[in-house]
């Protein structure tokens, strides 16, 4: 495990496949399997290491949905108690009437 300042809570890492798959939804069943077995494995050193107090895991799928890397990968994200958002994953942030598109489809 290698940490890097990246702008998130200390301990955040990415699991990705070994494989080149663009999206979560382009994975075999066995990458799937793998890639659990990994954000598991991680978790546990995340734990281990930082302690935190929670958790957000999530893949981001295509421009719109936040990805950037043109490479399947999952997030997985500490979150401590002391964070001014602590509490608050990524829905308060799509629910926010800010989000909602001025027309067409969406919300």
């Amino acid at each position: 495990m290698f940490t890097r300042d990246t702008g998130t809570p200390s301990g955040s890492a990415m699991v990705l496949p070994v494989a080149h798959r663009v999206t979560v939804f382009d994975l075999t069943e066995q990458e799937w399997a793998s890639t659990a077995r990994l954000l598991r494995g991680m978790k546990a050193l995340i734990a281990d290491r930082y302690g935190p107090d929670g958790w957000n895991v999530g893949w981001n799928v295509e421009p719109v949905g936040g990805q950037s890397i043109p490479h399947a990968h999952c997030h997985l994200v500490p979150r401590y108690a002391g964070e001014p958002l602590a509490g608050r994953g990524i829905r308060s942030w799509i629910k926010d009437p800010a989000n909602r598109p001025p027309d067409g489809p969406g919300m």
